[in-house]
């Protein structure tokens, strides 16, 4: 279970959608064999069958994650958005009171669900070239699978195991200074845009709350 304050909760879809595809690679978390497993996966959102979708990816056969998996105990995929820190500096308030502390910003997606694992050579093919094709798609020269031989191609199939994450309920979290002032937060992001590249994508999901902002 997540903490998601409701100041912080996002449920929009689209938004939620947008961090799924712009940052993929996610930390995805099992039970089995009596412990928890951790991997850093590259996960595709499919978004049949409603309400909620799935996700696709795979392991590597030797990974213990493929192999001990507990469905009773549910898998929690976290996708890791825009993120910065928050220096107290950035605040009305501690020009004010001096009562502030440092914190960080960021923007994050829950994914819960259970996996359903695929051995047969045509599914897991068609798991592999779909994650291919997504990623593949903005580079100036797009990579196709079928542009490796055919029998290289089976050899690493057969060295993976293919599955979906079968998605029962979505948590978005973006905690972008929700908590603070008006005046705090107009610091943080006249601080974000002294920044660098991580602090220049948390202001732009904090323009995307307070349009208001003159920054």
């Amino acid at each position: 279970m997540s903490y998601v304050p409701s100041s912080f909760r996002v449920d929009d879809p689209e938004r939620i959608r947008a961090l799924l595809a712009a940052h993929p690679l996610a930390v995805l978390v099992t039970f089995g064999g009596g412990c928890l497993h951790v991997s850093h996966l590259p996960l595709k959102f499919v978004p049949d069958p409603a309400p909620h979708g799935r996700l696709i990816g795979h392991f590597a056969r030797a990974n213990p994650q493929a192999q001990q998996y507990d469905p009773s105990i549910e898998a929690v995929a976290v996708f890791n958005g825009p993120e910065a820190y928050v220096s107290p500096s950035a605040y009305e308030t501690k020009r004010e009171t001096g009562k502030v502390v440092p914190t960080w910003n960021y923007a994050a997606v829950y994914v819960y669900g259970e996996l359903r694992f695929f051995d047969d050579t045509e599914t897991t093919h068609g798991v592999v070239s779909g994650l291919t094709d997504t990623h593949e798609a903005k580079q100036k020269d797009p990579w196709a699978v079928t542009d490796a031989p055919a029998d290289y191609v089976n050899t690493l199939l057969g060295a993976i195991r293919a599955f979906e994450f079968r998605i029962t309920r979505i948590e978005g979290k973006w905690k972008m200074s929700q908590n603070r002032p008006g005046a705090d937060r107009q610091g943080v992001m006249e601080a974000m845009a002294r920044g660098g590249e991580d602090e220049h994508a948390v202001l732009a999901e904090m323009r995307l709350l307070y349009p208001d902002k003159p920054v």
